[in-house]
């Protein structure tokens, strides 16, 4: 305690000017060291996105090869039992389903990976907000 008395006797013998000066030099601060954070923050999950997206890319240029050969294997195959035109529709109907279950999957895992917004930094504001009311509350007082 005897520390913040002698830190309240040096703010209680600066002017105002100097007072202003030093807030604003604080201000700066905080408000830098937000931005670095919130860059931090972004940059790690831009990280992951990029590297996700680069996995992606290459498996659906693998997938849509084998994708091609299979579908002409199970058309071939079910054209030894059926006019070729209704095995091609049998095969395409099969595909538009699974395609529909894909997409509704995707969706839901999509909605549950939660916010792009970088929370650590969110939360640290709302700290320095509640921080500098609580200061601004207690001086005036």
């Amino acid at each position: 305690m005897n520390g913040a008395g002698t830190e309240e006797d040096r703010l209680r013998e600066q002017s105002i000017t100097e007072l202003l000066r030093r807030l604003s030099r604080e201000t700066t601060l905080l408000v830098r060291q937000e931005v670095q954070l919130a860059q931090a923050e972004l940059t790690a999950k831009g990280r992951v996105v990029g590297q996700s997206a680069g996995m992606f890319g290459a498996g659906t240029l693998l997938g849509l090869g084998a994708f091609g050969a299979i579908t002409a294997c199970i058309i071939l195959a079910l054209s030894l039992a059926m006019p070729p035109w209704l095995a091609a529709l049998i095969v395409a109907v099969l595909y538009g389903v699974g395609a529909a279950v894909s997409v509704i999957s995707g969706k839901r895992r999509l909605s549950e990976a939660g916010s792009p917004i970088p929370e650590q930094t969110a939360e640290t504001l709302k700290e320095d907000v509640a921080w500098v009311k609580s200061r601004t509350t207690s001086e005036t007082r």
